[in-house]
């Protein structure tokens, strides 16, 4: 089994559904993974539902920023094992091609920053889609990676997508 794994978690705002993952990952998978975020077309913002959020799991969530994906297609950048986009939008896009050739799947989450109405409804919103991806997180780390092939690890991950 591999030291050390990096996950890029994709959006095209990056200011909510990737960011939260990216802290989940963070937090649950240290030392063996480093998570990171990124957007097509960021929104230069963390939203601060999802900040508070985080806040709320007791993560944490400084040094967290929207960004751009091209910062990881860069020379230089971390070498990624994992990309996962957490919107629609973001899944249909041309992607940067990435150094390493990770594995990829489309972790469909519902955009809380989409809900209007209530205060209480776009914090459930929020809630929610930190759920989602705090499950799909927990399961991804239950694979046994050092013992599956590539296909079958590409199965499970776009397995975990489903859930």
């Amino acid at each position: 089994m591999r030291e050390h794994y990096n996950v890029l978690f994709l959006c095209t705002g990056n200011s909510a559904r990737s960011i939260m993952a990216e802290a989940i990952l963070n937090f649950k998978g240290k030392p063996q993974f480093a998570a990171y975020s990124a957007g097509s077309h960021p929104s230069g913002e963390v939203r601060p539902e999802a900040a508070r959020q985080l806040e709320t799991a007791h993560l944490p969530n400084t040094g967290l920023r929207s960004k751009s994906w091209d910062e990881f297609a860069k020379p230089g950048s971390p070498r990624l094992d994992f990309v996962f986009t957490v919107c629609d939008s973001a899944a249909k896009e041309v992607c940067p091609v990435w150094p390493g050739q990770p594995i990829s799947a489309h972790w469909r989450v519902p955009d809380p920053a989409a809900v209007q109405g209530a205060a209480a409804e776009v914090e459930r919103a929020f809630r929610e889609a930190f759920f989602i991806l705090d499950r799909r997180i927990s399961l991804f780390l239950s694979l046994p990676l050092g013992s599956l092939d590539s296909l079958a690890l590409k199965k499970e991950v776009d397995d975990i997508g489903r859930h």
